[in-house]
């Protein structure tokens, strides 16, 4: 049998496999309706959920890999999103991409509708819905690739890592956008540091500063349900606040960096720049001291500042030596006399948000299993969240209790005509967490 008629007979196994473990056949306590329709030839049909600039990024990416696959169903809350990022992958991609009409769907239930029809499901919508989406790709025995984060607030994270756990007893493959996970420098510096080249890891330093991001104005006869929406970043229901959005990615590199999650974290915020209502509720400044069991400490700072100095990168100090990384390729280690230990070839790094999807999708075809994204990704965004409630509250938020709470954020009922749970004050204005006041542990 030559190699790529074995690729496809083993992937054809994989999915089956995937299938009858997934649906009780293999596992106790499940039955035969659960199986889902994976395919039964070498194609791998995937479902994109969450139509904007990313998860359109994310269908290129799936789609880029070596793999046969093929896109076969879509589904957003917005129809103009949905439309822009078909025709974008149709154009770019032709015969893989086999979307008609009756498999692309538009509202806030739509995401069931698509995750039935594929073996993979790309779950890119604002991160606020991650959690209910997670739960039911598991649920329909689905493997995944989920943006980061991959929830806003404490019941949102239970909810993840239960579905996690889920996972792993059913074999389905999980990988999460925290793409410095899969780029070279980190990897090859995490593991000298693991190997113990710096010794003990005693203290470091974590930046995502930055001029900040797009903003959404108002526009005439939407709901306040549909311009929360638009304008997602701003509003902690759907984003999380830039903490957890976007500086996550550093936050993960010091949990990795400790191989271990703190047991608290306190810090300060404020809107200094950013301070219309265009805004919302967020914050754009965040600086927090995660606090870990050994009693060392990492420093992570925050930021959407304007015409101010800028850093995203990552520094750790350990017992025998220090390091440098960043997401332009950088990884250097150093001894406490100076010494070079290793210095990371920036020319010719695979790009990790390809990387993510050329693994998954190995993962699928060789019939390997990759379940440790979902756990770790929930906690290193639950350790971005507490610092939210730390810099909303200025209290001490201890992991423990943070993650007993029960401060839902998501509005009680998802329709275009139904009240967020935040909402404007006649003036337009969003109330904004006081530090002594704002109460985050509910």
């Amino acid at each position: 049998m030559n190699n790529e008629k074995k690729s496809q007979n083993e992937r054809r196994e994989f999915l089956k496999a995937s299938a009858l473990v997934a649906g009780g056949v293999m596992m106790s306590g499940y039955s035969w309706a659960g199986v889902p329709t994976s395919s039964v030839d070498d194609t791998i049909k995937i479902a994109l959920v969450g139509c904007g600039d990313r998860g359109t990024g994310a269908a290129f990416q799936a789609l880029s890999t070596k793999f046969n696959i093929k896109l076969v169903a879509m589904a957003d809350a917005f129809q103009d999103r949905l439309d822009s990022s078909y025709k974008a992958v149709s154009e770019r991609f032709g015969a893989k991409v086999d979307v008609p009409k009756e498999r692309q769907f538009v509202g806030f239930d739509a995401y069931k509708k698509a995750i039935a029809l594929a073996d993979v499901v790309l779950l890119v919508t604002p991160p606020g819905f991650r959690p209910t989406h997670f739960e039911e790709a598991v649920k329909q025995n689905k493997h995944v690739f989920m943006e980061k984060p991959v929830a806003v607030d404490s019941p949102g994270i239970r909810k993840v890592l239960a579905a996690a756990e889920l996972a792993k007893q059913k074999k389905l493959n999980v990988v999460v956008g925290l793409q410095r996970r899969y780029q070279a420098n980190y990897r090859e510096v995490l593991k000298r540091i693991e190997d113990g080249a710096i010794g003990d890891v005693v203290s470091g330093q974590v930046y995502w500063n930055s001029g900040g991001v797009w903003v959404k104005d108002r526009q005439p006869n939407q709901t306040e349900m549909e311009y929360q929406m638009r304008n997602w970043y701003y509003f902690n229901w759907l984003c999380g606040d830039h903490i957890v959005e976007q500086h996550v990615h550093n936050i993960d590199i010091a949990n990795w960096a400790k191989n271990a999650y703190p047991v608290s974290v306190q810090g300060t915020g404020s809107r200094a720049w950013r301070t219309g209502k265009r805004y919302g509720e967020i914050y754009d400044n965040h600086a927090v001291e995660l606090k870990y069991a050994d009693g060392s400490v990492i420093y992570s700072q925050c930021r959407h500042f304007e015409g101010t100095h800028n850093r995203v990168d990552e520094t750790f100090q350990g017992t025998k030596g220090k390091v440098y990384l960043s997401a332009n390729n950088s990884g250097i280690l150093w001894d406490h006399q100076g010494k070079e230990l290793y210095n990371h070839n920036r020319k010719g790094n695979a790009n990790p948000y390809q990387v993510e999807h050329d693994e998954l999708f190995e993962a699928i075809s060789k019939s390997e299993y990759k379940f440790w994204d979902a756990e770790r990704a929930a906690k290193s965004c639950f350790t971005a969240i507490i610092g939210r409630y730390a810099t909303y509250s200025g209290e001490i938020i201890k992991w423990d209790d943070a993650l007993k709470a029960e401060n839902n954020l998501m509005p009680d009922v998802l329709a275009w005509d139904a009240k967020p749970k935040l909402l404007p004050d006649a003036d337009g204005l969003y109330p904004i967490p006081t530090p002594g006041k704002t109460k985050v542990l509910i």
